[in-house]
């Protein structure tokens, strides 16, 4: 029995049984990399469940069991939505005959880093039409301390209809990383917190049913504070080793064999590692919900701001080393042919968002560079008005130089190593290969 206030009983009773009994109706909106995969544990653990996006696309490709999320593989989907067990929508009609709702949208910045806020707003408006009593509706989407609080539950609410009185109202910071074989939505630790003490306990109860291990806290505002100091925490360091780099490389030390060596320490250090640049779609973008927010409280980000301009400036340092490799081979960059492995923004996924290889491509084309590349799961870029499309590892032999954005496992790298002329290395994929037309960051 939930321990409630006596007048939220009847509907915490109720809804508690539902969920204890697989017999409340689950209902996802947004089924992007963090919707789908939560939409399928819930289907796993024997819940029915209803994902609702606007995408029509996205909906007729779940009913039809054909999953677009690489960490959701067709043959998991398939068989779950053949039994019942999940379907999509774009009619958010659907809402109406659910007991839970998770909205899992997306959060972007605007140019002028300061967060997108519409995706969650556009959802709330057609969620809180149809909600009814008793519902629980628990926000995913990354954003600022106090967008529960101060942005969702005004807009949930009505007079008399309120949030841990007439509905539940949380928030669950998502951690998916995407192509992580090891962490998955099942085994990573679900952070809850409720705006009120029964809706904490509601939310709890919930992912238990589905995930492995939950942990609730004492307040919305601390889950949404959660995921921005885990992803700010990573951000710093990246910015940290990145800058490491730099020194190294005007100093002439192997900034790979410094951290290899710093990480034998037993205590007191973890290793992150430099690269060209941050993509995906939390640690270039999540820190800046923090600081935009401790702005309007007077107090400034100074770690996050200078990390945040470290990281960004890591493709033009790539540019860098591209264009002083060519130089040292008598070859300037423009008029170079110049092939790139890899331009999803990390290793074995499709996910191209805020990918540093498309600034290192912009940059090398206004160069006057011929670009190509190759990656087994991007076949095509656009970017500023023009496409490019993937052609096969085996042309880095027909390029100036190969520069390595992304370590897929799939690369050959013997073969490019022995079919190319010159290679500029910035994810070390080339370790222990001794080879004077290498050139590491």
């Amino acid at each position: 029995m939930l321990n409630v206030e006596s007048e939220t009983t009847t509907a915490a009773e109720t809804l508690a049984a539902k969920i204890r009994s697989k017999e409340a109706r689950v209902g996802i909106v947004g089924l992007g990399y963090v919707g789908l995969p939560l939409a399928v544990e819930f289907a796993r653990a024997g819940f029915a469940v209803t994902g609702i996006d606007i995408s029509a696309e996205k909906a007729r490709r779940v009913n039809a069991g054909d999953s677009y999320v690489g960490d959701v593989p067709s043959t998991v989907l398939g068989p779950l939505v053949e039994a019942g067990k999940l379907r999509a929508t774009s009619d958010f009609d659907a809402v109406a005959e659910l007991d839970t709702i998770n909205i899992c949208v997306p959060t972007p910045l605007r140019k002028t880093k300061d967060p997108d806020m519409s995706f969650i707003v556009s959802s709330c408006e057609q969620v809180a039409p149809r909600m009814h009593s008793g519902m629980l509706v628990i926000l995913e989407s990354t954003t600022y301390p106090g967008t529960t609080e101060e942005l969702v539950r005004p807009m949930l609410s009505r007079p008399d209809f309120d949030a841990g009185r007439d509905f539940f109202l949380c928030f669950s910071p998502e951690r998916v990383d995407p192509g992580n074989s090891k962490f998955q939505t099942f085994n990573i630790p679900k952070v809850v917190g409720g705006c009120t003490p029964a809706c904490t306990q509601m939310g709890s109860l919930f992912y238990s049913q589905a995930l492995e291990r939950v942990v609730p806290v004492s307040s919305t505002q601390v889950a949404e504070m959660v995921k921005l100091l885990e992803n700010t925490f990573r951000m710093i360091n990246i910015g940290l080793v990145n800058e490491m780099a730099l020194m190294c490389g005007r100093m002439g030390i192997n900034v790979w064999e410094v951290i290899d060596a710093a990480a034998t320490k037993p205590f007191g250090f973890m290793p992150f590692y430099p690269g060209p640049g941050l993509g995906g779609h939390c640690i270039p973008i999540d820190p800046f919900y923090l600081s935009w927010k401790t702005k309007q409280a007077g107090i400034e980000a100074r770690f996050i701001e200078l990390a945040g301009y470290i990281n960004g400036q890591m493709p033009h340092f790539v540019v860098e080393k591209v264009q002083s490799a060519l130089n040292d081979a008598a070859k300037p960059v423009k008029g170079s042919r110049i092939h790139v492995m890899g331009v999803a923004y990390k290793r074995d996924i499709d996910d191209l968002r805020e990918s540093p290889a498309l600034d290192v491509v912009l940059l090398l084309e206004r160069l006057g560079a011929t670009v190509s590349y190759s990656d087994p799961y991007v076949p095509t870029v656009r970017l500023d008005g023009m496409s490019l499309s993937a052609v096969p590892e085996e042309c880095a032999a027909e390029a100036d130089c190969v520069v390595i954005i992304t370590d897929h496992a799939a690369f050959d790298y013997a073969g490019l190593v022995a079919r190319s002329r010159l290679i500029v290395d910035t994810r070390n994929a080339l370790r222990g290969v001794g080879s004077d037309k290498i050139v590491r960051l």
